[in-house]
């Protein structure tokens, strides 16, 4: 493929990065950057001085000889690159720096190569304490239902409340493909929790995964961000505020619905296959929750929540939604038993009548229907199954969740990447790593599983010109979601071994999404010089009105994808880019610059697990 950042340019700004040349940047004080005539990348943050450090640069030929300098130029260490040659993801010949050695602590070093200059970052211990805690900032940032407080974000990004109140009805009527929906006989009150990404839906299995990622990161190291950073929330406070949202999204008992059940009847051509729907059946829907609550149709870009107009409706239950629900009350039962007995009871509760509902409505599954918010589709929840019945057993012990889980295949399974879709492997590593009555040779077992899984994504990082554990001919949405929690799975396994390599594999992760990457940007914002500072985003979206706030330092753009480029601004990179290139820091590049809950919650993880 042609790489994106080598097309015809005007004289002047060919030696430039590419992220410097996206138009929108104009929004944000510009920040000057040296010409390099060798393109030069590494984490902006920088490093801690026991860590691996690691500098990529754009160049073909013998090894370049390179320098590390301080501030002021002295020059500290010198050597020379790596050569490791074409790199098909990133489109361009690449060579590594490798300059571990020094870990002299500092501010203002820059690697240097001929005449260029990398940008500056710091050698430091501690040093990802702040990114930890303003991921976790950005979801106080993304609350619905409660003013977001200059005291507590600075008058930049205060806000009123957005949907204050929220009592919703359920969809009643045709859809968009004239199917007829009977409703339900009852509103609820879905007041709080967390919008998905820079829409205003809340969705409950989107909601799930990245609940359930703060709340396995607190059991990992309960110390840690438990206290907010002065008057922000910390991470329980956090979690509690969108644990009582999914709460109010289960149905009341004694409730009789009308949905679809079972997979659509597979039909010729593709219009056919979007057009069919599963029949519909009467269920006892009691204990299942609902799949979302959004808008009707999709608001307008910018549009602040609090003027957001638009009726917001419940959609209708679905089998993953309950067992989100299942899953992620069942670890607020375990965690808040000690902290507050009363709300741990009542996510029990929850949690075991989410986990029945499931039972009887296994094949209850989110449609295509409605279009003015995100479908989070999924037609095999077995893995869900087993998650849930997971964090039930680990909080329980009770025998019919043990004979759950021994029953699923995904006890067994190698341990893959894991994901919203694809959430097994969150079920192994709650069975491996929290106390329980399951066989120690059986955790064992499973230990060796996410080590082995760990192993396969060390060596895809040999693949890769840019050395990160990911290894892909097609880079997805959210594929900076992805690399982290890979990065996830690489942290578990350094805990369960000790071995160092692990550790190495996360700082991989991380300096790539911290610049050590081919579009010379922190896709951090905030965090590093030259950091992502226009994402998609109805409410951080000064391009669009320069009376709002760009994002908060914190915020995870998505990252590159070269598989579903369907925005204005990917469809014009669509065969110019190669995957790791396919990414453009834009307002409207919803496919390759929006952020989302469960994209920032593997980036908190990882931040905390590297020494928060």
């Amino acid at each position: 493929m042609r790489d994106s950042r080598r097309l015809p340019l005007p004289e002047r700004e060919r030696r430039w990065p590419a992220f410097l040349l996206v138009p929108l940047l104009a929004a944000a004080p510009p920040q000057e950057a040296p010409a390099q005539d060798i393109p030069i990348s590494l984490n902006q943050l920088g490093f801690e001085p026991g860590d691996p450090k690691t500098a990529i640069v754009e160049a073909d030929g013998a090894p370049r000889d390179w320098q590390l300098i301080d501030a002021a130029g002295k020059v500290l260490a010198s050597g020379k690159a790596w050569p490791f040659g074409p790199d098909a993801a990133s489109g361009a010949p690449v060579q590594r720096i490798d300059f571990s050695r020094f870990g002299v602590p500092g501010r203002g070093y820059r690697i240097r190569v001929g005449t260029s200059e990398s940008a500056p970052f710091a050698i430091a211990p501690n040093l990802y304490r702040p990114l930890a805690r303003d991921a976790l900032i950005f979801f106080y940032h993304q609350r619905a239902g409660t003013p977001i407080e200059a005291r507590i974000v600075g008058a930049k990004w205060a806000r009123p409340a957005g949907h204050a109140r929220e009592v919703a009805k359920c969809f009643a009527g045709k859809d968009e493909r004239g199917t007829e929906w009977a409703g339900c006989p009852y509103t609820l009150d879905v007041t709080g929790g967390w919008y998905d990404a820079g829409d205003h839906g809340k969705y409950v299995v989107n909601g799930g995964i990245s609940l359930w990622t703060l709340l396995a990161a607190h059991e990992r190291n309960p110390g840690a961000l438990a206290q907010g950073s002065g008057p922000a929330p910390g991470l329980l406070a956090e979690a509690r505020y969108e644990m009582e949202f999914l709460l109010r999204m289960q149905v009341p008992d004694g409730t009789r619905l009308r949905v679809p059940v079972g997979k659509p009847e597979p039909a010729p051509g593709r219009a056919a296959r979007e057009a069919s729907q599963a029949p519909f059946a009467e269920i006892d829907a009691s204990g299942m929750a609902h799949q979302k609550v959004a808008d009707a149709r999709w608001t307008a870009l910018p549009m602040p929540p609090q003027d957001d107009t638009q009726e917001r409706l419940l959609y209708p239950p679905t089998t993953a939604a309950t067992l989100n629900l299942a899953v992620t009350a069942a670890q607020c039962a375990r965690i808040w038993k000690g902290i507050d007995a009363g709300f741990a009871a009542r996510c029990l509760s929850a949690a075991e009548r989410a986990f029945a509902a499931a039972g009887r409505n296994p094949e209850v599954y989110a449609t295509g229907s409605f279009t003015g918010s995100g479908g989070y589709g999924d037609m095999d929840v077995s893995d869900e199954f087993y998650w849930a019945a997971a964090e039930l057993f680990v909080t329980t012990g009770k025998p019919e969740y043990h004979q759950a889980v021994t029953a699923s295949p995904y006890l067994t399974a190698p341990v893959g990447e894991p994901g919203w879709p694809q959430v097994a492997t969150l079920g192994t590593i709650t069975l491996a790593t929290r106390p329980s009555a399951l066989p120690q040779a059986e955790v064992r077992r499973l230990r060796g599983l996410l080590v082995a899984a760990a192993d396969r994504f060390l060596a895809d990082a040999a693949g890769n010109g840019y050395r990160i554990p990911y290894l892909a001919t097609g880079y997805p949405w959210g594929s900076n979601g992805a690399l982290l929690n890979r990065a996830m799975v690489l942290g578990i396994a350094g805990d369960l071994t000790g071995n160092p390599k692990y550790r190495a594999g996360v700082i991989d992760a991380i300096d790539y999404i911290l610049g050590r990457n081919p579009n010379f940007t922190s896709y951090v914002s905030g965090h590093g010089l030259f950091s992502m500072r226009n994402p998609h985003h109805r409410f951080w979206a000064p391009a669009l009105d320069p009376a709002l706030p760009g994002p908060p330092p914190g915020t995870l753009s998505g990252g590159p994808n070269s598989t579903a480029m369907v925005d204005p601004v990917a469809a014009k990179l669509k065969g110019h880019c190669a995957p790791q290139r396919c990414w453009a820091d834009d307002v409207h590049a919803y496919a390759l610059n929006e952020v989302a809950i469960n994209w920032n919650a593997p980036l908190l993880w990882v931040a905390m697990w590297l020494g928060a």
